[in-house]
């Protein structure tokens, strides 16, 4: 038995599960079902890895996720970005399955990102809600822009969708409400948050379904995770301002504020 520190890389697909290992460089194939989910975590167990790395896959990675944890296993889920410039970086520019899997262990050895807490089913619940009311949000936007321009035997279906669209919206917003109704913490937390002049209902609760650590972090620690931290930028004899960097949570998607919340996110 070696006490070497190993590191996983995951990718994961809708298909199949590709692993990674460092620094033996070890890869192997799974079925991504429950069978091959079952199979990777009792590996994993066996071999007590310092640290696991999957990249965020629009929920893919969620199941996977999820029993890992549930094995108290040490995995986060890696900005897609930040592994993207790493690969870059060190000059891996070809793009497999089996290649990213070896590119994230290779993240993982090389950055050891810091581990964040995972949501529970009931936050995760709560950001699928919000993500939904995001599109929602988003049809009836282009619906209500089509409408002014389609021929006239078309408004009629248009206008037919955004009452639909808005009774949806309606019961989502009920929806929202009921969730935060039924958890007294989340009650606190939100009347905690909307007491700060510009916070409102929708901004509150995409806080907490997509930062959990709010409550356990001082002001500078959740400023630097969330990537509003100022950062020096000074070289040689020149000396820079410092700015907001982009390295944090928030940089994940494009830059709008916050830049990983749509516009619709702030209604």
């Amino acid at each position: 038995m070696t006490n070497m520190p190993s590191f996983v890389g995951i990718d994961v697909s809708k298909t199949q599960l590709d692993v990674a290992l460092r620094p033996s460089n070890e890869q192997d194939t799974l079925v991504h079902e429950a069978a091959g989910i079952d199979t990777v975590v009792t590996r994993l167990c066996r071999m007590r890895p310092t640290l696991i790395v999957l990249e965020a896959t629009g929920g893919l990675e969620r199941p996977l996720v999820r029993a890992l944890v549930a094995a108290a296993l040490p995995v986060i889920v890696a900005n897609p970005r930040h592994v993207r410039d790493f690969a870059k970086a060190t000059g891996q520019l070809a793009k497999t399955d089996r290649l990213d899997a070896l590119v994230l262990a290779r993240f993982a050895e090389a950055v050891r990102p810091a581990l964040r807490p995972h949501p529970d089913a009931a936050t995760e619940s709560l950001a699928a809600l919000l993500a939904r009311r995001r599109q929602l949000l988003d049809m009836l936007i282009a619906e209500k822009n089509r409408l002014s321009t389609a021929p006239t035997r078309v408004q009629r279906r248009i206008r037919a969708h955004v009452t639909w669209l808005t009774a949806e919206l309606a019961r989502l917003n009920e929806e929202l409400d009921e969730a935060i109704r039924q958890s007294p913490v989340w009650c606190e937390q939100e009347d905690l948050l909307q007491s700060t002049p510009g916070i409102g209902p929708v901004m509150s609760r995409t806080l907490l379904a997509d930062l959990p650590e709010l409550g356990t972090l001082n002001r500078k620690q959740i400023a630097a995770l969330v990537g509003v931290a100022p950062l020096n930028r000074d070289s040689g004899t020149r000396g820079g301002s410092g700015r907001s960097g982009g390295a944090g949570l928030l940089s994940e998607q494009p830059c709008i504020w916050p830049p990983w919340w749509p516009p619709s996110a702030i209604r």
